[in-house]
């Protein structure tokens, strides 16, 4: 634990276990070890993610939470019941109540007795949007249109239902759809007993949400680059640590031995993350205004206040994911003299191959990779020729069987396309699209339902 910052009065020690489903698992294990935490904190959902797992658990009703669940509880219960750390996820993805069970299951197996596990529920929204007449914030289309199609719809819940699970005793909770920042909110909010209209707290403990909420991205990932912002020992990265006082106001630290740094730079650039309005960061819980927060270093660690909240909206967001055809992709790569040349000779057979076969293309992209795929095509006269080049075709289709032809054609480049391709590679994806509409509050009902190992 760093001693560098000292925070008078009561303090509440969160560390940050996952910023992402994916996220490594090994800092985690280092923080509940270390760290000297009070909660620790994995948020592993974005709206993609969550619409996955709807598909997973309608193929199979026992699934439907996060894939790594049972890989980080193997890692992180034992310890983390032996050090009196409580957890709170959205681990739970699309079956909070699954994702219970299945922890009840593994705390058995790995002897880890006594443990009161929570799961949050009442984000899953489906049945409201179908029979409501809402229309897409982003495309002003009615939400009818695409019923058929509609895989989820998951209202991002607030802290409410987390501080309720948290009060009831809870050690471990888990919950489906919440907002990033009140995972790390609701342990504050029942900590401290904040009232749930003190907006200016609830603001500051959103920023300390924010802050928190992507993991290894404020310890130095993401933001590395090297000769420009340098962070030592990135192979090794520490997650943070928010000690958090009273009043809102946090330590953003990590472990000492951890790779990484904490800075008013790292610190900055993840509360600029995301956020459209710095005055409005729309939130279920509040209104948080990020306008006159301070940043301030202070030895190894960094010192946040300042942030600021109004009231509630009348409304939560609802993400609704629907299917949205199929990619089709093939890549193929050419090297040598002339392998610029040759690569773009390949993008136009392989155009004028899918116009002549009447290939079913709702969207195409052609892409030479390290050349023109992020940025357009440079200049001549900046740019050297490159001595190898990856030639990437994607298209969007309706069927999966048009989106095969489309890597088809980029295989058939090995004889009867250009001088030495090699390398090919082909795939197709179901895309699953996302937007959002605005449900009232009082049509969603959040529960909380107890399970003890």
């Amino acid at each position: 634990m760093s001693t560098s910052t000292a925070i008078p009065g009561r303090c509440v020690r969160i560390g940050a276990g996952a910023g992402y489903s994916g996220d490594r698992i090994e800092p985690a294990v280092e923080l509940v070890e270390h760290g000297a935490l009070d909660y620790l904190v994995f948020e592993c959902l974005a709206e993609r993610t969550i619409a996955l797992a709807q598909q997973e658990r309608r193929r199979d009703a026992s699934r439907g939470y996060d894939p790594l669940l049972e890989a980080r509880w193997r890692a992180v219960l034992p310890l983390a019941a032996k050090r009196g750390v409580r957890i709170v996820t959205n681990m739970g993805a699309a079956n909070p109540i699954a994702a219970a069970r299945k922890t009840v299951e593994l705390a058995r197996e790995l002897g880890v007795g006594g443990l009161r596990i929570a799961a949050v529920t009442g984000d899953d929204v489906l049945d409201v949007v179908l029979a409501g007449h809402y229309r897409f914030e982003e495309s002003g289309e009615a939400v009818a249109a695409f019923r058929d199609r509609i895989v989820a719809a998951n209202a991002y819940l607030g802290a409410g239902p987390i501080v309720d699970a948290l009060n009831a005793g809870a050690d471990v909770v888990l919950t489906g759809r919440a907002a990033d920042p009140a995972l790390f909110l609701a342990p504050l909010i029942h900590a401290f007993g904040w009232s749930m209209d003190d907006w200016n707290r609830l603001g500051q403990g959103t920023v300390v949400g924010h802050l928190l909420e992507c993991a290894g991205q404020i310890t130095g990932g993401y933001f590395a680059d090297p000769g420009f912002k340098d962070v030592p020992n990135l192979a090794r990265l520490g997650f943070p640590i928010g000690e958090v006082r009273e009043d809102g106001t946090v330590v953003m630290t990590k472990v000492p031995h951890a790779g990484g740094c904490v800075t008013e730079a790292t610190c900055k650039e993840q509360l600029l993350y995301e956020i459209h309005d710095p005055q409005r960061y729309l939130q279920p819980d509040v209104v948080a205004d990020f306008s006159e927060v301070s940043v301030k270093q202070s030895g190894a660690d960094v010192i946040v206040s300042g942030g600021r909240g109004t009231a509630r909206t009348a409304t939560l967001k609802t993400s609704v994911a629907y299917l949205d055809g199929f990619i089709g992709e093939g890549q193929i790569s050419y090297g040598g003299p002339g392998a610029l040349a040759r690569a773009r000779l390949a993008l136009e057979v392989v155009r004028e191959r899918l116009a002549m076969t009447g290939a079913a293309v709702r969207e195409l992209r052609c892409d030479l990779i390290g050349v023109d795929s992020l940025y357009g095509s440079p200049p001549a006269a900046q740019h050297s020729e490159p001595y190898e080049v990856r030639v990437r075709v994607a298209a969007r289709c309706d069927s999966r069987e048009q989106a095969v032809q489309i890597g088809n054609e980029v295989e058939t480049l090995y004889t009867n396309g250009p001088a030495g391709g090699g390398g090919v590679t082909k795939s197709v994806r179901e895309v699953i699209a996302v937007q959002s509409v605005l449900l009232p509050r009082e049509a969603v009902s959040p529960s909380v339902e107890i399970f003890e190992e």
